[in-house]
């Protein structure tokens, strides 16, 4: 993340909300029901990726083959979480693993940098057309399950709307928003 839209206090806010999220993700792993808890483990790995990649100055000072580390950690956790959560957030977590794996390989790591020209160029800009794919999927994730949370009612007696369940829709919709603004800065 080059762009001057995440250096500085923007870029380590986000890093914070990114680990915050992480963090209840892997208390829910511990607490909560037995059914949620590879797809808040997914969640977990992602929370914490995103929160140390997000600032700038942080991704200076990593080595340079610390991306291709990063990739093959979230393809591992993006295609460990895709097998078992319901059909349903199979492929959001496929996606959230592709977007984390391409912008694991498409940052500027420290002075070591990256190998050849071609993957310099490529860290400098990333994939247009792949970039404008991932960030209309998660634009309009933000959108659907906002709109899907809004209107979800507080828990009631027979159990439909869950507060932790909500929560963890909620913490989705803000990894949704964070993937946004790093793919929006590559």
């Amino acid at each position: 993340m080059q762009h001057a839209a995440l250096s500085g206090f923007p870029g380590w806010l986000l890093a914070a909300l990114c680990a915050t999220v992480g963090a209840y993700c892997l208390f829910r792993v511990r607490t909560g029901p037995r059914a949620e808890r590879a797809e808040m483990t997914s969640d977990a790995v992602m929370g914490f990726g995103m929160a140390a990649m997000a600032p700038p100055s942080l991704m200076a000072v990593m080595p340079g083959w610390s991306g291709t580390a990063g990739a093959a950690c979230f393809a591992a956790a993006g295609l460990a979480a895709s097998a078992s959560p319901p059909a349903r957030q199979r492929l959001h977590h496929a996606l959230g693993a592709l977007a984390m794996v391409y912008m694991s390989v498409t940052m500027p790591m420290g002075a070591a940098g990256t190998g050849t020209a071609h993957a310099r160029h490529t860290a400098e800009t990333g994939v247009p057309v792949l970039t404008a794919v991932l960030l209309a999927y998660f634009g309009g994730y933000v959108l659907f399950a906002g709109a899907a949370l809004a209107t979800a009612g507080p828990a009631d007696a027979s159990g439909a709307a869950h507060p932790g369940v909500l929560l963890g829709r909620a913490c989705r919709i803000v990894m949704a928003v964070a993937m946004l603004t790093m793919l929006a800065a590559l």
